[in-house]
């Protein structure tokens, strides 16, 4: 398999440190407010990726943080008079639920930063004792001129004055505007702080219980990191930094990956700027498959237009697999497959290749779920012509499969239990059709659909299915 790698520039093939296996990490949520879609779209990205690379046969370990402990946390449970672990208990909660009603289910952990604390302080330590680090009036700053490659995945350098930028960069006698603060001593007696005889008390920095974690699970270099595009720089080049600095080792990681904003009305989303839709809004209103087929919709790297009518397209597009799912489920018990068409299969089959190779070539679900979608058609096709054979069936069905357990953009399609009065009125509507009295017959069916069924007539029968 291919990745365009963000360090390099360029389209690899990944290759694994280790044999068969793959350690992978991505950067998780702060845990003060609901998570929105545009946070939603890196983590369903990866929770496809890492199920693809286990399709593949590899072991793939997939770690995503979770950052418990927070200034924006601290805020909230001022401003909210609370107690800043229970919000951070609350959200956390709240995550993986949305998680869960998104079909996120390929994270092998979730590392809390609270739980991490030893391994944070030990990392700040190795830096202090590598002059890497230095002790400023509001806690331990990583010094960027003492790393000379800070900048290689961004493109910046320590001599841009917008590389001083973050939202916890803003600390008091620092010998850089780019310095990143390491463990943060707390302003007050009220702020949470763990104790360090080496250090002083304090709390961990952003970018700095990413590195500790990773390091405890992977040790200091590994296979894959991936996040959103937004954290490329200053958090991403921060953590290169720091890690490398503390190893001597590099590179840190060996593929990087970033997925693009999404955006409204042409900014990108963020809670920032209040032009958020969260993901227990969305799934409220939309199945988890037609949420991730509209995440899937575009290529990662590319930005993806939101707006309350963008997951319409999708979930019609749902429907109308439901609908084919259903009539291939019947035509199957009723045997319509068993007709002679030795080419069905094949046709299907490549299709599927194309698949494939389009998920192989950087991950493109744009490409394969057009793919799938011209696949669906030809099916269909096929069944009109009465040139689907049970051999197509089967070829289907495990395309079907091998898709959903990667993107999970299949809908579950139950059978449907006739009611004895509703299957009476389709046998006299069908009595009626076929003594051509459409008249008797469009009547038949407006009673049908008043008890909350549409009808599909096809060259094999009519199907039922709920409104």
């Amino acid at each position: 398999m291919k990745i365009y790698n963000t360090l390099t520039k360029k389209v690899e093939e990944i290759k694994p440190r280790e044999a068969g296996k793959i350690n992978l990490f991505v950067c998780g949520p702060t845990v003060y407010d609901f998570i929105h879609i545009g946070n939603a779209r890196t983590f369903v990205f990866f929770d496809a990726f890492a199920k693809y690379l286990r399709s593949t046969g590899l072991d793939v370990e997939y770690v995503q943080n979770i950052t418990d402990i927070d200034d924006r946390i601290i805020t909230k449970a001022i401003v909210e008079k609370r107690v800043w672990s229970e919000i951070a208990t609350q959200f956390e909660k709240t995550f993986i639920a949305d998680m869960a009603a998104l079909g996120v289910t390929a994270v092998s952990r979730y590392a809390r930063a609270t739980e991490h604390i030893p391994q944070v302080i030990e990392q700040v330590k190795k830096l202090r004792d590598g002059n890497h680090a230095y002790q400023a009036k509001d806690g331990w700053y990583f010094d960027v001129k003492t790393f000379k490659d800070y900048g290689k995945l961004s493109g910046r350098s320590t001599e841009m004055a917008e590389d001083g930028v973050s939202r916890i960069d803003d600390g008091v006698g620092k010998r850089n505007k780019a310095d990143f603060c390491l463990w943060k001593f707390p302003l007050s007696a009220d702020e949470p702080a763990w104790a360090s005889e080496d250090l002083g008390p304090g709390r961990p920095g952003w970018h700095i219980e990413d590195t500790a974690i990773t390091e405890h699970y992977f040790g200091p270099q590994y296979d894959i990191h991936g996040g959103g595009q937004d954290l490329i720089f200053p958090h991403h080049e921060a953590e290169i930094a720091q890690q490398e600095a503390a190893s001597g080792l590099e590179p840190f990681v060996r593929y990087w990956m970033h997925v693009a904003f999404l955006v409204q009305q042409g900014g990108k989303m963020a809670k920032s700027k209040g032009n958020f839709t969260t993901v227990h809004r969305l799934t409220e209103q939309y199945s988890k498959e037609t949420i991730r087929q509209y995440l899937f919709s575009a290529e990662y790297r590319s930005p993806l237009e939101f707006s309350d009518e963008a997951l319409e397209p999708f979930k019609t597009a749902q429907d109308g697999l439901k609908k084919s799912l259903r009539r291939m489920a019947v035509y199957s018990k009723r045997g319509a497959f068993d007709v002679d068409a030795p080419d069905s299969a094949e046709k299907l089959s490549a299709i599927a290749d194309e698949i494939s190779a389009a998920l192989a070539d950087n991950f493109n679900t744009a490409s394969a779920i057009g793919l799938w979608s011209g696949l669906v058609s030809q099916a269909n096709q096929l069944i009109d012509e009465k040139k689907f054979d049970s051999k197509a069936y089967d070829v289907f069905k495990n395309i079907a499969d091998d898709i959903n357990a990667i993107l999970g953009i299949i809908p579950e399609v139950s059978q449907i239990d006739i009611p004895s009065d509703v299957a009476g009125l389709i046998r006299q509507r069908e009595e009626k059709r076929a003594g051509l009295d459409w008249a008797g017959a469009d009547a038949l069916r407006k009673d049908i659909e008043a008890k909350g069924y549409t009808l599909d007539d096809t060259p094999y029968g009519p199907i039922l299915s709920e409104t």
